[in-house]
């Protein structure tokens, strides 16, 4: 299935070169900041948003809210590997090559590759990571989505990538984070809990100050050694009078 679009009369096509025309009259020094930027910029961007969101979610909330936004935290670069490792038999299976091999008068800003073209690593792991943080952290997930978009507008920018090889890994990145969610999830939030406990390694989890403030109030987040569990409910009064 070598190549999913070849005639320059397909939208496809037409707004690649609408896209990369840009490139084409915009002064070099901008073409070189939109190269870093989509080769490296946004995933070093996402990368600080999700150490912003985890540096926040230690220290705000209760201790089950930390548990499970951290937990979600962690998941987001898991995801983005995941759907890295999908993505293989996809390029594999399509063959689609790098539109610059197939259309002429191309601005390419970035030489050498020679990989397939469908899906864009760039924008499945953009996207996962992004969908992730927003699972964590609703905010800080919208700035994560919206970075993850301008990477696949750089991709086609660029001339690396035709747009529907970006939508393809929206989609993927998508989908394997949200849908994997609830196992990741499962197997994951007991371990940052038990993590969470750890006199030692709880900080990650849990800020220190918040983590006394846990036990001084009595609700701890077993994570500090408080009278109560993670979650597990406070013991109401009527379950005291049906013991009794």
């Amino acid at each position: 299935m070598a190549g999913l679009v070849l005639d320059g009369s397909n939208p496809d096509v037409s707004l690649l070169y609408d896209i990369n025309g840009l490139a084409q009259d915009a002064p070099t020094w901008f073409d070189r900041v939109m190269e870093f930027v989509g080769e490296y910029g946004i995933m070093f961007g996402l990368v600080l948003i999700g150490l912003w969101g985890w540096w926040s979610v230690r220290r705000r909330g209760s201790a089950e809210d930390s548990v499970t936004a951290v937990a979600g935290l962690v998941w987001a670069p898991l995801a983005a590997g995941i759907a890295l490792l999908i993505n293989v038999p996809i390029r594999g299976f399509v063959e689609r090559p790098r539109p610059f091999l197939d259309h002429k008068g191309l601005e390419v800003l970035v030489a050498g590759k020679t990989d397939f073209s469908f899906v864009s690593d760039h924008a499945t792991m953009a996207m996962a990571i992004a969908v992730g943080v927003f699972i964590a952290h609703r905010k800080l997930g919208l700035a994560a989505i919206g970075l993850a978009l301008l990477a696949g507008f750089c991709r086609v920018y660029m001339g690396v990538h035709y747009p529907t090889d970006v939508i393809g890994g929206f989609a993927l990145g998508t989908a394997v984070a949200l849908l994997l969610t609830p196992l990741a999830l499962a197997l994951l939030t007991p371990l940052v809990s038990a993590i969470s406990r750890s006199p030692r390694v709880g900080w990650f989890v849990r800020s220190r100050a918040a983590r006394e403030a846990d036990l001084a109030a009595g609700t701890g987040a077993g994570a500090v050694g408080g009278t109560r569990p993670l979650g597990l409910p406070e013991p109401r009064p009527d379950d005291n009078n049906l013991a009794a």
